[in-house]
């Protein structure tokens, strides 16, 4: 690849219907992989325009001149946390099919969706290069094994992917301690207890619940393990008083 190629297009630049000069015919031979992730199940649930921008890049892999037969979607780390491959099944998946040498364009809404730990991403990255596989992003289309610029700026995205989950754990963190310190950081109570709008903590409302965790205490006491409560539970078939979710009303006597 000559350095014409590398520089053909940049890819702050890039008009969305453009096929860059950087994919070839040897490119649209193999598939194009877009992959989607989103990192919790709420976030799925409550962010949809992140997953309806995600799954838009099929129509941008079409514009770059693959079918869409030759169109795979990745989706099914929807909900996992990308500062590791333990878990996401999808993010291995597509690692194996570019060491196949399957894959001519790999697409992602950004670096951080494919991983946030350097370590993952190198790796990736790695490979993409040694399968001559290039990557996307709705910025441009970079070319790992044939354009040094672009591997180093891969590099960079991926650096500052990991450091903005550093940052945002930290400023987390921050915050729930400062709650912590007010006195005002609220944590899940046991079974049998309810926290009110007001921030005490007080016994279940539910007369029945209240017999069953003094039930409970009566069985520790009396056989002195918690296998022989359990025991005795489940022989009797005593449900325990576990809320479903959180109510308007809860801890309201």
């Amino acid at each position: 690849m000559t350095s014409d190629d590398c520089a053909g297009v940049r890819p702050n630049s890039l008009p969305y219907q453009t096929r860059p000069e950087k994919i070839h015919s040897r490119h649209r031979e193999r598939m194009a992989v877009v992959y989607i992730r989103q990192s919790t199940p709420q976030q799925v649930e409550r962010h949809q325009e992140s997953t309806r921008l995600q799954y838009a890049l099929v129509e941008r892999a079409c514009q770059f001149g693959w079918d869409r037969d030759a169109i795979v979607v990745i989706d099914d780390d929807l909900g996992h946390t990308g500062s590791t491959v333990e878990g996401r099944v999808g993010f291995q998946r597509l690692v194996a099919e570019v060491s196949l040498g399957r894959v001519g364009l790999v697409l992602g809404i950004e670096m951080s969706r494919l991983a946030r730990s350097c370590l993952d991403w190198h790796q990736l990255l790695e490979i993409c290069a040694v399968f001559d596989t290039l990557i996307a992003d709705p910025e441009g289309v970079y070319d790992p094994g044939g354009c040094y610029n672009d591997r180093l700026l891969l590099g960079l995205k991926a650096t500052m992917s990991e450091a903005e989950l550093h940052i945002l754990k930290a400023r987390m963190l921050e915050a729930r301690m400062a709650k912590a310190r007010r006195g005002e950081l609220g944590k899940p109570v046991p079974m049998g207890y309810v926290r009110r709008p007001s921030g005490e903590i007080i016994l279940d409302p539910d007369e029945q619940a209240q017999a069953t965790i003094r039930l409970i205490f009566n069985l520790y006491q009396r056989f002195g393990t918690i296998g022989k409560v359990l025991r005795h539970l489940a022989t009797n078939e005593v449900r325990l008083p576990v809320r479903a979710g959180r109510r308007p009303e809860q801890g309201r006597a």
